[in-house]
């Protein structure tokens, strides 16, 4: 009785009738129900405002913690939350309102966004570029190498530098344990509003569309 649900799938409408929720979201031509009722056309985009309403996630202490390492030529924005051991490294220019949590690491010369927030063991390599209100889920790899590799006569591998970078436009998130390889040359680009899941792979010079899941 205390709690609140939702049909989106009509497979489940069945089972409108026998729920005991206190509350119900559905849509406007679903069974009549003496629940109280939300109605409205989209009932999952609907409940995930709900869940937001409930769900306070803990809040990030403002600043430095005494742990972190901030090179002195970065250029942080306001607002900051910055979490024990982690690192930014020299020339980072980082947007307002940046959340890191522990262990972070953000190699030099990367440029990001406002509404920034990497959670742990997220790593950001040189020179990538991030735009605003991304997200990196626990350890994220932003512009690990491309596998790049030159065969040579004597049937060895020449490792060739992956002089490129990436890209991440404007809300994207990337999942846990995602890695996005820098490009040879050029760019490995995704693009804005896209969500890529956990353990996802995105090759070296690769470009992702705008809003792809």
């Amino acid at each position: 009785k205390n709690e609140i649900t939702f049909v989106s799938n009509p497979k489940y409408l069945k089972y409108i009738q026998s729920t005991h929720a206190g509350a119900i979201v559905l849509s406007p031509d679903a069974p009549s129900t003496a629940i109280p009722t939300v109605l409205t056309e989209n009932p999952y985009l609907i409940f995930a405002q709900v869940i937001a309403l409930f769900y306070q996630p803990p809040t990030p202490i403002p600043g430095i913690h005494p742990t972190a390492i901030v090179a002195d030529t970065a250029i942080l924005g306001e607002n900051y939350s910055i979490g024990a051991n982690t690192v930014i490294g020299e020339g980072v220019q980082l947007g307002d309102n940046a959340i890191l949590y522990p262990n972070v690491t953000v190699y030099p010369h990367v440029k990001i966004g406002h509404y920034f927030i990497a959670h742990a063991h997220s790593v950001v390599r040189e020179y990538c570029q991030i735009g605003d209100r991304v997200i990196l889920q626990n350890g994220a790899v932003i512009g690990s190498d491309g596998f790049g590799f030159a065969p040579q006569a004597d049937a060895t591998y020449y490792k060739m530098s992956q002089s490129g970078i990436v890209v991440l436009e404007n809300d994207v998130e990337v999942g846990a344990n995602a890695c996005i390889d820098r490009a040879t040359v050029g760019e490995t680009r995704i693009g804005q509003g896209t969500k890529l899941d956990n353990l996802v792979q995105v090759g070296h010079g690769s470009l992702v569309g705008r809003h792809t899941i």
